[in-house]
């Protein structure tokens, strides 16, 4: 049981003895550590309520592995909090963030000069908070026999705006004369950004001919029935489906490089990593139950981000979002 809703325990089994002393000595003697095992796990520090109400999240389908696993876990030590995560893309989590109805967005980038804008316009202030790190993943159908390996710069002559590019032949002379199906984010999601300024040089500059889905699952299941498919989304997708997939390493000059939690880690996978964040509203980190979901997401958060297949912060990085929490 992690510390913070230890803490929390204490507090409740301390008010129900004093409350029990007054009626009953004895009976409180003998039933206070069953009675306070049956608590909630999780309290309003010095005050012995149970938390309860609900908190609103939604955003990148990205960061939602790393949110939802959060969110399970919370709902084993707070039983009486509904936490509801949407799966809308950075963008639709930042329009429905910005005008206050969510109390926390996730983000696969940061947030965009005229989000913040319209977050000011509308009084939202609040706090970004890193909770780890990602690489887009390259995929092809297990049915693909020839593309091991892409550069950046077919990748870019691939997706950009008016591609010429519409056979696997255009790309590699050696390779089939049949026509390329590309499946990929939507406009609205942080993936699509990252992967557009990456590789394009600009971010939401992209050719528009390609299957797009907000929902990674569904991309999966594209690129895996189709031989002539090539995506790319989020590494912990590809760990998920590892059997139905095939990675595509890419190389930015220094070599192929396939994503991993390693070469993500240490950088070597480039320029394709990038950095997972949640925007918390400061108005709804002044309710009890959400600021005790953003402490428990950063006390767990170096477990559940490797669990859903991403490379968690350092222990300190954790630590300073839990300062950034109580400030």
């Amino acid at each position: 049981m992690v510390k913070y809703i230890q803490s929390k325990l204490t507090g409740i089994s301390g008010l129900f003895v004093l409350g029990m002393i007054v009626v009953a000595l004895t009976a409180v003697a003998c039933g206070s550590d069953s009675e306070a095992a049956t608590q909630p796990a999780a309290a309003v520090e010095g005050q012995g309520i149970a938390l309860s109400g609900t908190i609103e999240i939604d955003g990148s389908s990205t960061v939602f592995p790393v949110t939802e696993a959060v969110a399970e876990e919370f709902k084993k030590v707070a039983p009486e909090v509904r936490v509801n995560v949407g799966v809308s893309g950075s963008g639709g989590g930042f329009k429905r963030f910005t005008v206050g109805e969510i109390d926390i967005s996730d983000a696969s980038r940061h947030i965009k000069e005229n989000e913040a804008a319209a977050a000011e316009e509308n009084g939202i202030e609040y706090i970004e908070f890193l909770v780890g790190v990602d690489g887009l993943s390259v995929l092809v159908s297990p049915k693909n026999d020839f593309v091991e390996c892409l550069t950046v710069d077919q990748l870019h002559e691939l997706w950009k705006p008016e591609s010429a590019v519409q056979s696997w032949s255009d790309l590699d002379p050696s390779w089939p004369d049949r026509k390329v199906n590309l499946y990929g984010p939507g406009t609205d999601s942080g993936t699509f950004d990252y992967f557009t300024e990456e590789v394009n040089g600009e971010a939401g500059l992209s050719r528009a001919d390609y299957t797009a889905s907000e929902d990674d699952n569904v991309l999966v299941q594209g690129i895996r029935g189709d031989r002539n498919a090539l995506g790319y989304f989020g590494y912990s997708y590809y760990a998920e489906n590892k059997d139905k997939l095939k990675l595509v390493a890419v190389d930015s000059g220094g070599g192929c490089m396939v994503p991993s939690v390693e070469t993500i880690a240490d950088g070597t996978y480039s320029p394709l990593s990038r950095p997972l964040f949640i925007y918390v509203s400061k108005a709804s980190l002044e309710r009890p139950e959400v600021k005790a979901f953003v402490e428990f997401y950063m006390e767990n958060g170096s477990e559940l981000t490797a669990e859903v297949g991403y490379v968690p912060l350092s222990a300190q990085e954790y630590q300073d979002n839990l300062e950034l929490v109580s400030r």
